[in-house]
């Protein structure tokens, strides 16, 4: 055997690695997947078994107490608000007439406000109806002591003075004041009553509305249950029974599907160290359940995201996630917590104000690992919760299972050709090109059971 030349001319005097590794059996590794997540929401919550494909949830019944927001349309820097969501202020709850709510969407006028600047002071006559279009405001009242407090903090959509439609409610026992540069619409009291004087309709539902409200209900809008306490003696014992929504919501199972090819030369050729099919159908796996995940919190119709009652999203105090703020969306998901849910840029935005204020949080132990905590509640990461172009996200908290009447995943187990609980593999046949063909598919959805089972801090800026 002749003697290779190394670039510097010299004679090579043994076997080179490029020339040896033609005769090894290289190591390696199954195929690298960057998508693939933790997927902490898909393997905390508790899996019910869904036999017939859909889910209904019963409630008992539940009378609206119009706690909703409004929705406003804008031209350039003009807004206004839709007539029909003044619906949405609770003494007009249930009012349809849309020609006079068309006139009172016309009598509201807009105003700026600046950071620092008061819409409302406690102790002025309250004369209007403010609607905030943009924006975050400080309601701000008298604590116990006579401090200063932040009462609730109100953002796009909220508003307040409404009961000012009713009746004459004296004076503000708070002060609104602007946090950062807003937009508000105003209706004010003498222009509310133009538009009575006009609608015959309107007036008529108002003195229904000052009589009181017709059904008893307890501090939820719930059916009130009449019970009687402390008494001695033979009293008249109140009757009652438990009433139930006549129409409660169901939740069908959704779907994701692909269709997995691989060609037969493939798969009979290039099965060694590592089945193709096998790898194949592992990494599409994967990317099924990230995209169910996904779908869980973003999915219009049954995503965490857009299932939380109105009555349960807050808003941060200043903007990034405080210790305040996670406390204040504790308070919403008192009973039970079992975890919180944030993109890692709002975890580290939490972990930077605990920081500047020199709080250490202590983690908590979940399935032999440690991970931050809050309260002892632990702060899980997801990057499927949306981050906006502005840096804004969302943190939510929940309590699960049936049992706590909380949150729950729908599947369905038991499928033909079933692969993993709740996901099929089914072989597809084999077409004219000698490519192999197998249908993939899982079936999910989520049910917030009560309404106090999820919270979710909007508005969070992660910097």
């Amino acid at each position: 055997m002749t003697e290779s030349a190394l670039s510097d001319g010299r004679s090579q005097l043994s076997l080179g690695t490029a020339a040896a590794r033609n005769l090894a059996t290289t190591t390696k590794s199954v195929p690298q997947m960057q998508e693939i997540t933790s997927r902490h929401l898909l393997r905390l919550l508790p899996w019910v078994q869904v036999i017939g494909g859909t889910y209904r949830v019963n409630r008992r019944l539940t009378y609206a107490v119009g706690d909703g927001r409004v929705t406003f349309v804008s031209t350039g820097a003009e807004i206004q608000v839709i007539p029909a969501e003044l619906c949405e202020l609770s003494t007009l709850r249930h009012f349809d007439d849309s020609d006079t709510l068309t006139a009172l969407a016309e009598r509201f006028t807009q105003r700026e406000f600046e950071p620092g600047e008061v819409l409302a002071a406690a102790g002025t006559p309250a004369d209007r109806v403010v609607l905030i279009a943009h924006g975050k405001v400080n309601k701000l009242g008298a604590g116990a002591y006579g401090t200063e407090t932040v009462l609730e903090v109100l953002a796009d959509g909220d508003h307040f003075g409404e009961r000012i439609l009713l009746e004459d409610t004296g004076s503000w026992d708070f002060t609104a004041k602007a946090v950062t540069p807003c937009t508000a619409l105003i209706l004010s009291r003498g222009a509310f009553q133009e538009v009575a004087e006009q609608s015959a309709e309107l007036r008529a539902y108002l003195d229904r509305q000052r009589t009181g409200d017709e059904h008893a209900v307890n501090a939820h809008g719930e059916a009130e249950i009449e019970l009687a306490a402390g008494h001695v003696g033979e009293v008249a014992l109140p009757g009652t029974f438990v009433d139930y929504e006549a129409a409660p919501r169901e939740y069908e199972l959704s779907v994701a599907q692909t269709i997995l090819r691989i060609h037969t030369r493939v798969a009979d050729l290039y099965n060694e160290p590592m089945n193709q099919t096998e790898q194949q159908l592992r990494l599409t796996i994967e990317a099924l359940r990230e995209r169910q995940e996904h779908e869980l919190v973003n999915n219009r119709e049954f995503g965490l995201l857009h299932n939380a009652d109105l009555g349960q999203r807050i808003h941060t105090r200043t903007g990034p996630p405080t210790p305040d703020d996670l406390d204040a969306l504790l308070a919403k998901v008192w009973k039970e917590p079992a975890f919180i849910l944030a993109h890692p840029r709002a975890i580290a935005a939490f972990a930077r104000e605990c920081n500047s204020r020199g709080i250490y949080p202590q983690s908590a132990e979940l399935h032999g690992n440690r991970v931050p905590a809050w309260r002892g509640v632990p702060i899980l990461p997801c990057n499927k919760i949306p981050v906006s172009e502005h840096g804004l996200s969302s943190i939510m908290a929940m309590r699960i299972g049936e049992a706590a009447q909380g949150v729950i995943g729908l599947h369905r187990t038991g499928l033909p050709d079933e692969y993993q609980p709740g996901l099929s593999v089914r072989f597809m046949g084999i077409s004219e090109k000698a490519i192999i063909s197998y249908l993939v598919t899982t079936y999910y959805s989520a049910a917030v059971l009560v309404p106090d089972a999820l919270g979710i801090l909007e508005s969070v800026e992660i910097g």
